[in-house]
């Protein structure tokens, strides 16, 4: 099943609103609970959790900053 543009604008809205702030306290504290990581290794971790975030969304935020496919088009 296939979310529609207006689906996929909302979803996006509430997954950088709600989402994406309870991602950042996680991977902060994650990263935080390792004591032995030394500070030249926190930078990668930091990048690959950065990036990991947007893998399993990445349909869902596909064309969202474009017009809406499904409106009508007025000649």
């Amino acid at each position: 099943m296939a979310l529609s543009y207006k689906s996929r604008k909302r979803w996006s809205l509430l997954i950088l609103l709600v989402g994406m702030p309870i991602y950042v306290v996680v991977a902060v504290n994650l990263i935080d609970k390792i004591d032995r990581l030394p500070i030249w290794a926190e930078v990668p971790a930091y990048l690959i959790l950065g990036v990991a975030w947007i893998l399993p969304f990445k349909r869902v935020f596909l064309g969202i900053g474009q017009a809406d496919p499904d409106a009508d088009r007025k000649p």
